[in-house]
């Protein structure tokens, strides 16, 4: 059984401040920058092996969590606010035969329902840049990381800032309420929760890394995306959505990229 909503997002839906979200669950993907490419560079710099316990913050449709089991090898416990994207996920998980490795819960990045000190390593992928409170969600990353364990980031990011206000604004209303950080607020971020040494890789966007997204999908995903997002186009509750975010800032892409963020707990 498909476990995403079936109908196109309402007027309503599209209206709201998650309607970001509303859209990637109807859609059934989940995307952040750099594609496969960053997330294999995140484990890697996490030191992730087969002995690893790893939690995933926002896991989405379940994209990584599903690669990280199945070319590592190791435990994985991901999360999600949303309960239509764990149902998601746990459909790829059980389709990709790695469902006795993985762990799928639903939950809210800034309060996780895990003792401390639990996980090797904890990876959260254009997850922070969406919460409010980025301060608490870290902390709570770090909370449930052992002692000289890895707190990993892929997360949008300011290259030059600041940014004029046209474009903080296009990337809020276009993406969820995305509120990025710079560099160095990011590892301050970090710090401030106790994760130390922390090494910050940055990217612009390069349409090679991002082609890359489509290798975190099989033909049945991309063919289901291409067919809900030809349903979108034609509801006119959609077309107006689009109609309001406007044109994409000419130098949007100057001011935005994206980088990983490790440090040891």
């Amino acid at each position: 059984m498909d476990p995403m909503h079936t109908e196109v997002p309402s007027e309503e839906a599209l209206a709201s401040e998650d309607a970001y979200f509303e859209l990637q669950a109807f859609i059934g993907t989940t995307k952040h920058m750099g594609g496969l490419k960053a997330t294999q560079e995140l484990i890697e710099l996490c030191h992730v092996t087969q002995e690893s316990y790893v939690l995933d913050v926002g896991c989405g449709a379940g994209a990584t969590p599903a690669y990280v089991a199945r070319r590592v090898g190791c435990r994985v416990v991901a999360v999600d606010l949303r309960p239509e994207m764990v149902a998601l996920a746990e459909e790829r998980i059980s389709r990709e035969g790695v469902a006795d490795r993985v762990e799928l819960k639903v939950a809210d990045a800034r309060d996780l329902p895990f003792e401390d000190a639990l996980f090797d390593t904890v990876i959260a992928e254009s997850v922070t840049s969406f919460v409010r409170d980025k301060a608490t969600a870290i902390a709570e990353f770090a909370r449930v990381t052992k002692p000289g364990g890895y707190v990993g980031l892929n997360e949008e990011t300011w290259l030059k800032a600041p940014p004029p206000q046209e474009i903080v604004e296009y990337a809020a209303r276009t993406w969820g309420h995305a509120s990025p950080e710079t560099v160095e607020g990011w590892k301050a971020l970090l710090e401030s929760a106790g994760v130390s040494d922390v090494a910050a890789t940055t990217h612009r966007v390069k349409a090679g890394r991002e082609a890359s997204q489509v290798n975190r999908y099989h033909l049945r995903d991309m063919l289901r995306m291409v067919s809900r997002t030809l349903r979108l186009y034609l509801s006119p509750a959609f077309r107006k959505y689009m109609r309001e975010r406007g044109k994409m800032p000419r130098q949007l892409w100057h001011y935005m990229g994206y980088g990983t963020y490790v440090g040891r707990k």
